[in-house]
């Protein structure tokens, strides 16, 4: 194989990459979009909806439970 193959297959295998790239970023951009990360204000309309009152500790204690699961897998 003459230098310009060489050229070829690093000129595809970078264009791969870039690909990969911005394909696997459109994916989390739109998989964060649907799915947003858990946060401390939801947790909040989620208590109020099933007729708890919200106190800032138990809010505390499920996102650090939240955090703890997400680590663990």
């Amino acid at each position: 194989m003459e230098w310009w193959g060489y050229l070829i297959v690093a000129a595809a295998l970078l264009a791969g990459i870039a690909i990969g790239f911005f394909i696997a970023r459109k994916y989390m951009m739109d998989y964060l979009k649907k799915n947003p990360p858990i946060n401390e204000q939801m947790i909040r309309v989620m208590m109020m909806q099933m007729g708890m009152k919200p106190s800032q500790k138990k809010i505390n204690q499920m996102m650090n439970a939240l955090n703890k699961q997400q680590t663990k897998s």
